[in-house]
């Protein structure tokens, strides 16, 4: 029974161990690419001949109207910061609202936003764009603020089911000292739902990072310093520049990963905490 025990452990340690190897084989290749001398695609090896930090020095140091990557990086670490900051409070407001207080129709108000948000969002963003284009917010960061931040209410659910494990007499008790429906929210619930603040935190900072096609839509600009690190990087891949560019498009993939990686490594633990904890209760 031991030696067929550890034959199955071998058997699945060397199955995961080649899931691992095919899932890291092309971030491998984007790294030793963006380190390499080449400029363009280098298909004819794995690795390169000559090794070189060009790439990333003519990212951050040398920004041409090809690659302006210190402006697109700003551009989009600023949506990026408010988006973080209004989605939070949003949905920390309504997942309180919707477990902690008693109202006429909050059940129907409920199902009605979880069926809402069912509907893929591109169905809805050519709407989305001629509003914003009339309210005149389309080609701006203000208008990507406003897009990514007005429907983030409806992404309460699992902040409601954290909300939802802190103990009721906690609440009642502020209540009969008088604390209001506000103070109640500031001064007992948030500071006990830090893994849920953090995972807020995290999933509002990291949909306007990582989007493209609402970007793409809403900037119409042809000034590569208005776009934004997805755009611009995007831009590089076109035939006629692909080819003195790709290097450095690789050397941005890496640094647009580098604050998630960092984010998600000093949060893991809350953040892990956060998505458990609000997956108790409905």
């Amino acid at each position: 029974m031991k030696v067929k025990k550890t034959i199955k452990q071998i058997i699945r340690h060397l199955v995961l161990a080649a899931l691992a190897l095919f899932w890291l084989i092309p971030i491998i290749w984007l790294f030793v690419t963006a380190l390499g001398a080449e400029k363009g695609i280098n298909t004819n090896h794995f690795f390169p001949e000559k090794w070189s930090l060009d790439n990333f020095a003519q990212l951050f140091f040398r920004p041409d109207t090809v690659a302006n990557f210190p402006a697109w990086f700003k551009n989009s670490f600023i949506i990026g910061c408010a988006c973080c900051v209004i989605s939070s409070v949003f949905v920390l407001m309504v997942a309180y609202a919707f477990s902690c207080m008693r109202f006429k129709g909050r059940k129907a108000l409920m199902n009605f936003s979880i069926i809402i948000g069912m509907f893929p969002g591109v169905l809805s963003m050519l709407a989305i764009y001629f509003v914003m284009k009339l309210l005149g917010l389309n080609d701006s960061l203000i208008g990507l603020i406003v897009v990514y931040s007005a429907g983030s209410g409806l992404g309460y659910l699992i902040c409601k089911g954290f909300f939802d494990t802190i103990p009721v007499s906690l609440r009642e008790a502020a209540k009969i000292e008088g604390a209001s429906e506000l103070t109640t929210f500031v001064r007992i619930v948030i500071p006990l739902s830090k893994p849920m603040i953090v995972y807020t935190v995290i999933n509002s900072f990291m949909a306007p990072w990582m989007d493209f096609v609402m970007a793409r839509i809403m900037i119409n600009s042809k000034e590569p310093a208005n776009w934004t690190v997805s755009i611009g990087l995007y831009n590089i891949l076109q035939r006629t520049l692909i080819g003195d560019y790709f290097a450095v498009f690789c050397a941005g993939g890496l640094i647009v990963a580098v604050p998630l990686s960092i984010l998600f490594v000093i949060m893991q633990k809350f953040y892990v905490e956060g998505i458990t904890g609000g997956a108790v209760k409905g």
